[in-house]
């Protein structure tokens, strides 16, 4: 027997029977079969149909739903789910051609929908990450960055006050923080709150819901209760927080209405709160405070489902209509006199106004509201 050549590799194995057999015919069959070679090849392939089906798949049209209404909740699906991916630069200059006011001290934007202000777990793009970017847009690459002044929700659209010097910043924090700012919201509502006018005053409380899905939100915790037709105090929790809205009907419909809130106090999610579990009217599209037990889509009457053209399984993609309408800022700065800040209704607001048939407000310089048709926009 010759000798092996030096430096080749040698594989010594002992034993015998079936398993051994099946051994040298797995391992010397890639080795010997004339077909070796070809084999990475019609992976190579393989790996490319499985790319090319992908594509496909991913361009592959989807039918074009006949309905406007439908159209446009697969516009908002569509958008939502591609906001996470949009380049920062993209959101720096389309936050740059919506802007309300810019002055030496001060930057209003429009906030859209979906966007976070704030970083957090499973957030890939958010305002404050763009505030650099948009600097350098209005001021140039040596410009510093935009300080934050106060916060929206994610799903809440509207005026958003942003200052070029920290201090600033605090000074108009400070200003929201001590209630110099008047605030003015619109939100459209299942069901009308009765009264039509009114303030509602009610202590809001962070409380965990128990059952299937375990979860936080925020609730009443009201500091009387009904007993035996008598009004009794109650005893309120220490982490019960002061919460104060004043509202008022704008235009209402049988089943839906909407509602200019004024909140006096600052609490997370107050105005769904006291909308939802205080007047048992909540925002169209509030997928969270529509119901205390379960996380869920908004289940809609008959009838408003009928009125937006939709189907109760599409209900989840309904966002929410809470848009921040008007900030009033005191004089601050240079500027002497009070500073009055107005956005535009998002474009699925007003959709959802004309198909409801609920009529769009007039607002004169003095911010009051006189109720016009929505044709006239």
């Amino acid at each position: 027997m010759a000798a092996p050549r030096r430096g080749a590799p040698v594989l010594l194995i002992r034993g015998s029977g079936p398993l051994l057999k099946s051994f040298f015919t797995l391992v010397s069959k890639p080795l010997c079969s004339s077909a070796a070679a070809s084999r990475p090849l019609d992976a190579q392939r393989l790996a490319e149909k499985l790319r090319a089906q992908k594509r496909e798949q991913k361009t592959k049209t989807k039918p074009v739903p006949t309905s406007p209404v439908q159209r446009r909740v697969q516009e908002l699906v569509r958008f939502t789910q591609q906001l996470q991916r949009v380049h920062p630069n993209v959101l720096a200059k389309a936050l740059s051609r919506g802007i309300l006011h810019q002055d030496k001290d001060l930057v209003v934007i429009n906030k859209p929908y979906g966007l976070p202000v704030h970083g957090g777990p499973g957030v890939q793009l958010c305002i404050s990450e763009v505030l650099p970017i948009l600097a350098k847009i209005l001021h140039g690459h040596k410009a510093e960055p935009l300080h934050l002044c106060h916060r929206l929700d994610k799903e809440t659209t509207g005026v958003m006050v942003l200052a070029w010097e920290k201090e600033v910043a605090h000074q108009v924090q400070e200003l929201f923080r001590t209630r110099q700012v008047a605030k003015k919201y619109w939100a459209v509502t299942v069901h009308v709150p009765v009264p039509s006018a009114g303030v509602v005053d009610i202590p809001i409380i962070e409380k965990e819901v128990q059952g299937q899905q375990q979860h936080h939100k925020m609730t009443l915790s009201p500091s009387y209760r009904m007993d035996n037709g008598k009004m009794v105090k109650v005893r309120t929790s220490r982490n019960a927080q002061v919460a104060v809205t004043q509202y008022r009907v704008l235009s209402s419909t049988v089943s839906s209405a909407l509602v200019e809130l004024q909140p006096i106090t600052g609490i997370k999610h107050q105005l769904r709160v006291h909308l939802s579990f205080g007047l048992d009217c909540p925002i169209l599209g509030d997928h969270k405070y529509s119901d205390w037990n379960r996380l869920a889509p908004q289940k809609l009457p008959v009838g408003t489902l009928k009125k937006l053209g939709l189907e109760q399984p599409k209900a989840r993609y309904i966002p929410l209509h809470l848009h921040a309408r008007q900030l009033i800022l005191p004089p601050l700065g240079f500027r002497k006199e009070e500073l009055h800040l107005v956005c535009r209704l998002p474009r699925f607001f007003v959709h959802s106004l004309r198909r409801l048939g609920l009529e769009m407000p007039d607002q004169d310089e003095n911010g009051h509201n006189e109720a016009r048709p929505l044709e006239a926009q």
